[in-house]
């Protein structure tokens, strides 16, 4: 009779990002999650093959928490441009700038396996179409203002933490009040 698993894979995963936000990635090793979750390192091993194999199954389910948040946020704001605001502003609960800082470590995993760049580019195609959805009746809204507005955003995130006065919601939703109002006050490119 086989053995139940006293662990579901997706609290081992849990596990593996805490240790990775607490320590950097590098930290993440089969004895380190053994220490964090109980589990012994041949378990862990048996599960996931190989080091790559288990950080690139704690990324995706990163990326999967991040889907359901963006999903989540999307079907709650108001479709119109201070919908698309608060959307932007609810995915930027960073906390404090060590924890922004942390964060980037994850972003250069995603940006080294071609599998988790796929998926943060298939977030931004989500992320751009939920958007573009809040401006959908909004005159002078320029073609593509999702792409746009996702931009700005990461750019105020990135100047943000430059100098991290005040808190990061409200950096980045002055910052995307002034972006909207200056696009749709613009007149069409000829």
């Amino acid at each position: 009779m086989p053995r139940h698993k006293a662990m579901t894979d997706e609290t081992v995963l849990e596990a593996a990002l805490a240790l990775i936000h607490e320590r950097g990635p590098e930290a993440l090793t089969f004895e380190n999650l053994a220490r964090a979750s109980g589990l012994s390192g041949s378990t862990l091993v048996q599960r996931f093959g190989s080091k790559a194999a288990l950080k690139q199954a704690a990324l995706m389910q990163a990326w999967d928490g991040l889907d359901d948040r963006t999903a989540t946020l999307a079907a709650a704001v108001p479709r119109s441009p201070a919908g698309a605001i608060a959307l932007l502003v609810g995915l930027s609960d960073f906390g404090e700038i060590e924890a922004y800082a942390e964060g980037l470590l994850l972003l250069r995993e995603d940006l080294r396996d071609p599998e988790l760049r796929a998926r943060g580019a298939r977030w931004k195609e989500d992320l751009a179409a939920a958007l573009d959805a809040c401006f959908a009746d909004t005159p002078r809204a320029p073609a593509e203002i999702g792409q746009l507005m996702a931009a700005q955003w990461q750019g105020s995130l990135i100047w943000w933490s430059f100098d991290p006065q005040g808190s990061v919601a409200e950096h980045v939703r002055h910052s995307l009040v002034r972006f909207v109002a200056a696009l749709l006050a613009a007149e069409p490119a000829a």
